[in-house]
């Protein structure tokens, strides 16, 4: 077999999709065929129904059958012809009908309907004659008072029922039985199932999270029962590829007759077709050791008071259950393996011979198999120590394998953080606390579990590592811990500043088991870190709260540790405040969920990027999305739209000079359609974090420490290399590549325009699953490392995902002639979907006063209109020129949001005086559309329209120098078509 080099997800992919499909078919309701008597006896001891509960809360097990009794067998077939039961247990002495009698009669009622007979003792059994037909009882065991005989006997006959679907689904493996006497049946089978559920039990430890335990105990092996020759070697056959040990007696029927050595014809059989399965013979004559010696089989005499024991030693030293122990030819102990970790970790130093014999006789396959991780396990079975050049090679190939599953297994999974196992090498999204994950958090383990059931990705992209930064949430439990044990719940009121806020937060204490945890955390996690908010409401369908919060970046890289741990606890701390602060209480107010508490949840991530001398940062970040409002030419709005910069996603958030583009046609860039676009246009300057120099409070009181650097001052850094051209000016040209003299200007060619990186291709298919996913359109945020070296292998980050709301999608909105004829307004270019007749006031910006110097001074004027608009529970139409929102006041108007949250429409104008471009992307923005609000481009001078002489014979309300506020007699009709992009607005008749 070819020994892989590397692993994908596909490799351990019976991952818990699968997983939720095993053991289907489950024994939930028991009919209980017996006499007064025989249940009196049955239950001496305590309820039947208490102890079957008892036993499977004691072994965490989900889901305990009921047991209705039927007092005779006429009282069971009518119950059985009314009433759906997964299983009949009858015992032997009914008054009206013998047990085998009434096992054919519900056969004909329901043939696939199993059927036990439970016996007191071997004698009570009725005499059977030769030519009796006995097929109506599936399987006769004896009552000896243990309930571990019930738990057995639901999980044979649900393994019996099981097994075919949940080997082929999931490989799981198959342990046979063969034993005709019902008395030690049912000595050994309780016996059995206990070690297997004690080992799955033993080793949930490792589990990821409960989800996981539960799915360990479903993968668990099948226990299958043969009590003839023939009925062993048809399961064999059937399930030969899933066989994991067989357990047999020596002397039982075959060919219809009690043959003495048929257990040694069988296991000398099943030894040469797989040499190396474990094999055990019971036998009460000790001379057929001698026999199991030869055969190179265990044994154990089944009159040893041993009997027990030795079932014990069998699944520790042979099935793989217990430690994994490493011996010396002399039994001399040189290594122990509780879980796959520690086995990970001591296969480096154990020596070459008990490494080959384990090997060997694929003990590590079986080890790793009953730890249920099923898919490695049948890799290593498949692989041949001969295989392997030489032990040095296999030693590394086991070892390589157990990382490779420890750490795919992480993936799409939100792991519990325990301080004993963590592991930042394999831990890639882990959370502390028991509480919600918030929104952002929530989209991120999304993403995470998308691209695990994505396996094509990594296929297709091969030499692209693509994956969700390593995740640390702590859960609204930290926060609710926080504000309660430090009574800070007085600050929610109004009044309070966010810098007295702030204080009150920095100045509180951790909970205790929060700062251990985050202690253990940062000791072991030594790369740079971002600190971001996940409230309750962030990014969730039509919860537009993303943004409102604060995020921190921290360089982890002080010498002292406890500096460190103080730079990370405030950071969380001024997230957690942020949920007070005005901004997202005035945000929260305007929407239906001003009267829910909020609750903060924390991001604690590895930052994307890499070190490049003395500053931190990714190639590439940016912002994608699946469905693109302002298309332009041939470009369609389901064809998505993405913006893109060099270092951190800054530069993207606050509109400065990022590229937007649409990634299936990555070469069509509006922005750089003329050398002077390309010119005015570029980035300038790129944000990263700044790794030395920075005081030990890393300008936390500013609420950022990214730094602003200048892209002609970084040339010699590679991806300001790799991601410029060169404006040659004596050619009035771009030049792409780096050989030429010019100032270097940021053009993303090697990516767009010659695809030396994939990005175009990758987001057009991850926006693809992840709108199949969430089910509406979407967006993602996302950090691109590319290797210096052209052969290497790249990262590609969902650092955020969430629905893209498309406003009230749902209405059918249709624009008429008539409608256009009577309208003041009319767009070509508006975002939005839906029809609104409510809002009856309009505040807009007087064209004749309007300077592009004074938008600053305007922002406030309608900051103040907006107070008095929200203290009247009115809505308005909102009009101005260039970019609302916009950080460049010669771009527009910078109000915030909290500034306009009175806006129930608004219309940027694009005329002489500013023809900025649409803003698009922003969080900003993304609180307008999620909101649903109409969003109206109007171009003054082409096919749009806007009557200034109507809309100043509109009542004026009030103005100020630069603003007028006007109410007429009747509301506005605002009908958005999102089909078309356009828009009118008319006065109500």
């Amino acid at each position: 077999m070819r020994i892989p080099s590397s692993y994908t997800p596909s490799d351990f992919d019976t991952h818990f999709k699968v997983f939720h499909e095993l053991m289907s078919i489950k024994v939930l309701e028991i009919l209980l065929v017996a006499s007064a008597y025989d249940a009196y006896i049955l239950e001496e001891d305590g309820s039947l129904a208490s102890k079957i509960i008892n036993e499977y809360s004691g072994l965490n097990l989900s889901r305990p059958p009921r047991i209705i009794r039927a007092p005779s067998a006429a009282a069971a077939i009518g119950m059985l012809s009314h009433n759906h039961f997964d299983l009949v247990i009858t015992m032997p002495h009914l008054e009206d009908m013998d047990s085998y009698t009434l096992g054919l009669t519900i056969k004909r009622l329901n043939p696939k309907l199993p059927v036990i007979l439970l016996a007191h003792t071997a004698r009570s059994l009725q005499p059977v004659v030769e030519e009796r037909d006995t097929s109506g009882i599936d399987r006769v065991f004896i009552w000896s008072g243990d309930a571990d005989l019930l738990l057995a006997v639901v999980k044979s006959v649900e393994d019996r029922l099981n097994v075919a679907a949940d080997t082929r689904r999931a490989k799981v493996r198959v342990l046979l039985l063969v034993e005709d006497s019902p008395l030690y049946t049912s000595y050994l089978l309780p016996l059995i199932y206990k070690e297997v559920v004690n080992q799955i039990q033993a080793v949930l430890e490792e589990s990821l999270n409960e989800e996981h335990r539960l799915l360990k105990m479903r993968a668990r092996p099948k226990i299958l029962v043969a009590e003839t020759y023939e009925d062993a070697l048809d399961l064999f056959h059937q399930y030969r590829q899933y066989f994991f040990g067989v357990i047999s007696d020596t002397r039982f029927p075959k060919a219809g007759r009690m043959t003495e050595d048929a257990g040694v014809t069988l296991l000398t059989l099943i030894k040469q077709e797989i040499p190396d399965l474990p094999l055990l013979l019971m036998s009460t004559e000790p001379h057929n050791r001698d026999k199991a010696r030869s055969m190179q089989v265990e044994f154990l005499d089944k009159n040893s008071p041993n009997l027990q024991s030795g079932i014990h030693d069998f699944f520790l030293n042979f099935l793989g259950f217990g430690d994994f122990v490493f011996r010396t030819p002399d039994g001399r102990e040189v290594g122990r393996a509780s879980n796959l970790r520690t086995l990970e970790e001591i296969l480096p130093t154990i020596p070459d011979e008990p490494l080959c014999y384990h090997a060997v006789r694929n003990r590590f396959s079986n080890w790793i198999m009953a730890r249920s991780e099923i898919a490695l396990a049948t890799r290593l079975r498949e692989v041949q120590v001969n295989d392997f050049p030489d032990v040095a090679s296999m030693r590394s190939f086991i070892i390589n394998s157990l990382y490779a599953l420890r750490k795919w297994r992480q993936r799409g999974v939100v792991a519990q953080f325990k301080s004993q196992t963590y592991d930042p090498e394999i831990s890639d999204f882990i959370k502390i606390g028991n509480g919600s994950l918030g929104g952002k958090a929530r989209g991120l383990a999304f993403a995470s579990q998308l691209l695990r059931h994505a396996p094509e990705f990594f296929r297709k992209y091969q030499n692209i590592n693509i994956l969700v930064p390593k995740t640390l949430v702590i859960t609204t439990e930290g926060f609710d811990a926080f504000v309660k044990t430090n009574n800070l719940e007085f600050l929610t009121k109004s009044g309070f500043s966010d810098e007295v806020i702030a204080r009150h937060f920095i100045d509180a204490r951790l909970p205790p088991w929060l700062k251990k945890a985050l202690r253990v955390f940062l000791r072991k996690f030594k790369m740079p870190l971002s600190v971001r908010s996940s409230s309750l409401l962030e990014d969730a369908h039509y919860h537009p709260f993303a943004g409102l919060y604060k995020t921190y970046m921290i360089p982890n890289n002080h010498p002292e540790f406890s500096v460190r741990l103080k730079q990370l606890v405030m950071a969380v701390k001024l997230v957690w405040a942020s949920t007070y602060f005005k901004e997202p209480r005035n945000f929260s107010n305007s929407t239906a969920f001003r009267f829910r508490k909020e609750s903060m949840a924390v991001i604690v991530q590895q930052i994307a990027g890499r070190r490049r001398q003395d500053y931190f940062y990714p190639d590439v970040s940016g912002i994608a999305q699946s469905r693109n409002y302002y298309p332009i030419g041939r470009l369609k709005p389901e064809d998505g739209v993405a913006s893109i910069a060099l270092g951190f996603g800054q530069a993207v958030s606050d509109a400065e000079s990022a590229l937007r583009f649409c990634p299936r046609y990555p070469k069509i860039l509006p922005q750089f359609s003329k050398l002077e676009d390309i010119l005015n246009n570029a980035q300038r300057r790129f944000y990263a974090l700044k790794m030395t120099g920075s005081p030990d409070a890393l300008y936390f009181e500013r609420g950022v420490n990214l730094q602003a650097r200048q892209v002609d001052e970084s040339w010699d850094e590679f991806p300001v290399r790799f991601l410029s051209s060169t404006y040659v000016a004596d050619e009035q040209r771009i030049r792409d590549g780096d050989g030429f003299q010019g100032p270097r200007i940021v053009t993303f060619a090697n990516i767009l325009k010659y695809d030396r990186f994939p990005l175009s291709r990758l987001l057009v298919d991850l926006l693809d699953l992840g709108r199949a996913g969430l089910g509406c359109p979407v967006e993602f945020e996302f950090s691109v490392n590319i290797d210096d070296d052209p052969t290497g292998q790249g990262e590609f980050f969902i650092l955020q995902m969430r629905p893209m709301s498309a406003g009230e999608a749902h209405l059918e909105v249709e624009i008429t002639k008539r409608d256009i004829e009577k309208a003041f307004c009319y767009s070509n270019q508006a975002m939005g979907h839906g029809k609104k007749d409510h809002i009856q006031d309009m505040v807009y910006v007087k064209p004749e006063a309007f300077d592009a110097g004074a938008t600053i001074q305007i922002a406030q004027e309608i900051a103040q209109c907006n107070v008095r608009l929200s203290q009247a529970g009115r809505e308005c139409l909102l009009i101005g020129p260039g970019r609302w929102g916009t950080f460049d006041r010669w771009l527009g108007i910078p109000v915030k949001w909290q500034d306009i949250s009175a806006a129930g429409a608004i219309i940027e104008l694009r005329n002489t005086q500013l023809r900025a471009d649409p803003s698009h992307g922003s969080h900003f923005f993304q609180k307008i559309t999620t909101r649903g609000l109409p969003y109206i481009t109007i171009t003054e001078g082409e096919k749009d329209i806007i009557d200034w002489q109507r809309i100043a014979a509109f009542p004026v309300v009030a103005e100020t120098p630069h603003l007028r506020h006007v109410r007429p007699a009747n509301p506005f009709t605002i009908k958005c078509d999102g089909r078309s992009s356009r828009c009118v607005i008319y006065e109500e008749e």
